[in-house]
């Protein structure tokens, strides 16, 4: 059962997706906001894996490109449904993911970040030179939109809401898994694995749970991202986006669900901003970074939530003090 705080988070969240649903109507910002969700269906997974139990992970965007062509191959080249494509998506990356996690989660650190970030590569060169199953360079075209039963998604409205409604299901289940008995456990794998160790906690398993939980959100993504863009190629999984990943979880908080959110977003529209700066994207977002690790090492969400705290003390203190000069 969600606490109090949780369903009113929820109910205002909830809210927001029917506003902007019912309000958004321009094609360019709807198309904005289900990257927006697509992303923040990622980011979350991948908060849970780094923020929570502190498990660094830089081939995120494998499972997010495992996810696509999976779901993009067997509809586009099989005749499968998307549903049924998306379904066997997510039991592929999850093997995949217990095959790399078992040995790799093995590793702290800097040499879990290597191994995580080989895997990355070389996924990425899989899906570049198995061009007769993946289209190779030219990318897998074809892949036919979302559909369930007679029910296509054919307008923007439409995956807006499919996709920001998924959203909120892995928003409640990450929520729910981070104030339980499971969530407590991460933050003591976190802090540090040897005292978690002598609590009793089973820290390898939960490591690979965590890992496979984070890979199976990045292949529900990766899925709607083919389906939404019908077109995919192995430029969109290589190992800059997994950079702008990390990017996302750091900006908008580690160890915070809204955070994640708030870093998709703010990751996702900074180059619609910005798209005069597009041939210096990584030094915009690597100086971006720079300045909230210096300013604000908790991340935007938390940043800005304790300047908010700050000021509300320091207007107390002034009216207690323009109170007293009154006497």
């Amino acid at each position: 059962m969600l606490p109090k705080r949780r369903i009113y988070e929820l109910s205002v969240f909830s809210g927001f997706i029917l506003l902007a649903g019912l309000l958004i109507r321009e094609p360019y910002y709807q198309n904005v906001l289900i990257f927006i969700g697509i992303h923040a269906i990622l980011t979350v997974g991948l908060n849970l894996l780094m923020g929570y139990a502190g498990q660094i992970s830089l081939g995120h965007a494998a499972f997010f490109g495992i996810g696509a062509y999976s779901s993009g191959i067997l509809t586009a080249t099989h005749g499968w449904s998307p549903l049924s494509a998306m379904l066997v998506a997510v039991i592929v990356t999850a093997v995949i993911a217990v095959i790399i996690g078992i040995p790799s989660l093995k590793l702290t650190g800097y040499y879990l970040a290597m191994a995580t970030l080989g895997f990355g590569i070389i996924v990425y060169i899989m899906f570049r030179e198995m061009s007769q199953f993946t289209g190779g360079a030219s990318g897998l075209v074809g892949i036919p939109p979302l559909s369930f039963g007679k029910w296509t998604l054919g307008t923007g409205t439409d995956y807006f809401f499919f996709v920001w409604g998924l959203l909120f299901v892995v928003i409640v289940l990450s929520l729910n898994m981070v104030d339980s008995q499971v969530g407590r456990a991460f933050r003591a794998i976190h802090d540090s694995e040897i005292a978690a160790l002598s609590l009793g906690i089973d820290t390898s398993r939960l490591k690979l749970k965590v890992f496979v939980i984070s890979a199976v959100y990045a292949s529900i993504a990766g899925s709607i991202y083919a389906h939404y863009i019908t077109f995919i190629s192995p430029s969109s999984f290589g190992f800059m986006f997994s950079i702008k990943l990390v990017t996302m979880v750091v900006i908008g908080g580690m160890a915070s669900i809204w955070g994640a959110l708030f870093g998709a977003a703010t990751i996702t529209i900074l180059p619609e901003i910005l798209h005069v700066f597009a041939e210096y994207d990584v030094i915009v977002f690597g100086i971006i970074l720079i300045v909230v690790m210096i300013f604000m090492p908790q991340g935007l969400t938390c940043g800005i939530l304790d300047a908010w705290q700050k000021s509300k003390r320091l207007a107390r203190k002034r009216a207690l003090m323009e109170q007293k000069a009154r006497l």
